[in-house]
């Protein structure tokens, strides 16, 4: 495999902010549309519980935003200090 390909850089941080702006839209708006259907369907139904578990499920995988943020700024920063360090002088 090609050892530049593997790189990271500081332009890999742009599309990683819109990738989690859009993952955070996704998510918003799913939580949004399933509020409305649930509110429309008949308490302790199958439907109403079923939408009740889509919104806790949405609210977990949102909680997981700001990790997966510092992760992947992370994983970068440590990528351009080993290509800076690791280059022969």
């Amino acid at each position: 495999m090609n050892k530049k390909a593997q790189r990271f850089s500081i332009s890999d941080l742009g599309t990683i902010a819109i990738a989690l702006v859009v993952a955070a839209v996704i998510l918003g708006m799913g939580g949004t549309i399933l509020e409305k259907i649930q509110g429309t369907q008949t308490t302790n139904g199958t439907a109403y519980n079923s939408t009740g578990f889509g919104l806790t499920g949405l609210s977990t995988m949102a909680e997981f935003i700001p990790t997966i943020a510092i992760v992947a700024v992370a994983a970068i920063v440590i990528g351009i200090i080993l290509v800076f360090f690791g280059r022969p002088r």
